[in-house]
């Protein structure tokens, strides 16, 4: 069910990575605005994972993850009410609550873990975010075909996409009230024989946040798997979120300066940077399974550090090549693989990493610091480009996964010790 849910659920996120941006400065007027909705999305999602957590935690994934998605719904009804409006706020809104469905795409993979055995936790949890590529990948590519929906509903051809995505996510949010039963934190719960809650309960933000900072404080390797995973996705976010106005600039000219289209997002651009960005989304899911056996095997923390090697050979692409769009292919790719090495990896390396009766809370407080580096990566990826270009935003970029890589060395150092 948590499989089927994250195909579904994986349209809506997939078609606004694609567009976002592109719709954002042509409302918007300006390029500045390239960064804003990727930047509104994840800081959504930070936003919404200690609520999330809370809620897990006190009544159970299935209601956590069905509440998410219903949210997560209403954001690609707005967005299409955006592009029929033309309206920046209304798709900025669209992206803020899309991006609760990010926050529950990310508990889907903890939620994975919940009944998962120590031996097999990596396999487990990357055969989740696998599940996710199908979704994710076609969103994307549902651009032309979204087009055609659009016009045949009276639409606008932009909203085509996110018509698609609301249908989705709802298919999903059903799936999950009726088949994920019983619910798999609950369930685990009663195995352990750990207290359970009061039906009805909730526990404050604050209460989820202490405890989930007090578990990653007292634990070297929890520290590492978030350190690992907060920046993985601040590399990502940073790179990705730029990519769209940077592939246009290299074809068809800069949409600040209206470049061959009046300002406005032509079609063939849509296809080539669909395309692009599909293929970044594979990267980042596909091989997931791969990654889940090789942190079961070889160890969390190496191939922690081989994403984050992958990301500083991502980024190394991306500078380099910068003026041929095969090139940037390329690094999006490698961009994806080492953020799916990193994320799956120190997603199991956390949850063995805290005690039980604290890991709901510390899996939020990770999800929650994941997402403001993502919001923090793409609002200043916009600014940074501006100042020091494409290649320049990469390389500052890379200087993260650097950090990391010096971190885990010492780090492994002391673990053997």
């Amino acid at each position: 069910m948590l499989a089927a849910a994250q195909l579904l659920s994986g349209l809506g996120n997939g078609a606004t990575l694609a567009i976002g941006s592109l719709l954002a400065v042509d409302f918007g007027g300006s390029a500045a605005w390239a960064g804003s909705v990727t930047t509104v999305l994840t800081l959504a999602a930070a936003l919404a994972a200690l609520p999330l957590s809370g809620f897990a935690a006190s009544r159970g994934r299935r209601k956590a993850l069905v509440a998410g998605l219903g949210i997560a719904a209403l954001g690609s009804g707005s967005v299409v009410l955006a592009t029929m409006a033309s309206s920046l706020v209304l798709l900025l809104a669209g992206a803020a609550l899309l991006g609760v469905g990010t926050a529950v795409n990310l508990q889907s993979r903890f939620a994975a873990v919940d009944l998962a055995v120590a031996a097999h936790r990596g396999r487990d949890l990357s055969l989740v975010v696998w599940s996710i590529t199908v979704g994710a990948v076609a969103g994307p590519n549902l651009i032309k075909p979204g087009a055609a929906l659009g016009a045949a509903l009276g639409l606008p051809e932009t909203a085509g996409p996110f018509v698609i995505s609301v249908t989705g996510m709802a298919v999903a949010a059903v799936l999950l009230w009726t088949g994920l039963r019983p619910d798999p934190l609950l369930e685990a719960r009663r195995i352990s024989g750990e207290a359970q809650e009061p039906a009805g309960s909730k526990r404050p933000r604050g209460a989820v946040l202490r405890a989930g900072i007090g578990a990653i404080r007292s634990s070297p390797g929890a520290g590492l798997a978030v350190s690992a995973v907060v920046a993985a996705h601040a590399v990502m976010v940073a790179v990705m979120s730029m990519t769209p106005l940077h592939l246009q600039q290299v074809t068809v000219g800069s949409v600040a300066d209206g470049g061959g289209h009046g300002g406005h997002v032509g079609t063939d651009s849509f296809a080539l940077i669909g395309f692009v960005i599909s293929l970044h989304i594979a990267g980042m899911y596909a091989l997931s399974p791969l990654m889940g056996w090789l942190a079961d095997r070889v160890g969390r923390r190496t191939v922690l550090a081989a994403g984050h090697v992958t990301l500083v050979g991502a980024v190394a692409t991306a500078a380099l090549g910068a003026a041929s769009p095969a090139s940037v292919t390329v690094a999006l790719v490698l961009l994806g693989l080492g953020w799916s090495a990193a994320t799956i990896a120190g997603s199991a390396l956390l949850a063995e990493s805290v005690a039980p009766d604290h890991r709901v809370e510390a899996q939020g407080v990770g999800d929650t610091a994941m997402g403001l580096a993502g919001a923090l990566g793409g609002g200043l990826s916009g600014i940074v480009m501006a100042l020091i270009g494409f290649p320049g935003l990469a390389a500052v970029a890379g200087l993260t996964s650097v950090a990391v890589l010096a971190v885990a060395v010492v780090g492994r150092r002391a673990y053997r010790s």
